[in-house]
């Protein structure tokens, strides 16, 4: 696959408070916010984006880090080049006051920005509410989001904060206590329902944490946890990225399922009457 030039998609910025940043959006109808996986908005990231925007809806994805558009995979750019891209978003990023790698139990602050950005696109493209996917290091923000009343359908793929250094990091989530308790009332009194997606040998999102989900959120925590042997592609260490890299995009394969979990979430949610 080579690298995206995103020619179907706007280029916008975007101010809160003191925080400015770029998205790309494209589509009509309810919005869904696209956050992606390191190192960036890969091609693949894209086609997820394009996939819901065919279904209904305007995609919105923010510029967090990486560059747009930039195929990373060692096919293309080789061992080195993907070792380097990855590198060049992800040292950044952990060093970002933005983003709380390593903290537990905190919001990271671009999650502020994010509540915003969601809020803005919910009065812009109208429909009863906003959808969110965060993707690996993003993969909790769409659960801190969904503090927002106009947030109805957040969706978790391969959370993977704060790191899982040590055992204690196992069952974090990179979310303070009082947001998930304000998470945890929405579920219980508007039925919102939050998807969370992993394979079931990635060390980066350890069993732990969705047990955590499943226990402070019940049933409106659905975790889809996939067999490593379900994945395009693992790679040499273990399979990640369920809607994007290790997607098997075939008619009755796991992924495909989940993938449609998703897009069927988003359906139930946003593709209704005000």
């Amino acid at each position: 696959m080579a690298h995206d030039d995103l020619a179907d998609f706007d280029v916008e910025r975007f101010t809160h408070e003191k925080s400015t940043r770029t998205i790309y959006r494209s589509g009509t109808g309810p919005a869904v916010i696209v956050m992606a996986e390191m190192p960036g908005m890969t091609p693949k990231v894209m086609a997820f984006a394009r996939r819901v925007r065919d279904n209904g809806f305007t995609v919105i994805l923010p510029h967090l880090f990486g560059v747009p558009g930039r195929d990373s995979n060692p096919e293309v750019r080789g061992i080195r080049g993907a070792l380097q891209d990855m590198a060049s978003s992800l040292i950044p990023a952990c060093i970002d006051r933005e983003f709380a790698v390593f903290a537990l139990g905190k919001t990271s602050p671009a999650v502020v920005w994010l509540r915003a950005l969601a809020a803005a696109e919910h009065t812009r493209c109208g429909g009863p509410g906003v959808g969110a996917v965060g993707m690996c290091f993003t993969g909790g923000f769409a659960l801190a989001m969904a503090t927002e009343p106009e947030m109805l359908a957040p969706v978790l793929s391969q959370p993977s904060l704060p790191l899982a250094l040590r055992p204690c990091d196992r069952s974090a989530l990179d979310i303070s206590d009082g947001d998930l308790a304000t998470v945890k009332a929405r579920c219980a009194k508007e039925d919102l329902q939050v998807i969370g997606l992993r394979f079931k040998g990635d060390h980066f999102v350890p069993a732990q944490r969705f047990e955590r989900l499943r226990q402070e959120l019940g049933d409106s925590f659905i975790g889809i946890e996939l067999e490593d042997a379900d994945a395009y592609n693992p790679g040499p260490m273990w399979p990640h990225s369920v809607l994007t890299e290790n997607l098997k995009d075939e008619p009755g394969e796991p992924t495909r399922d989940a993938l449609e979990q998703v897009i069927d979430l988003f359906r139930r949610k946003l593709l209704v009457s005000s």
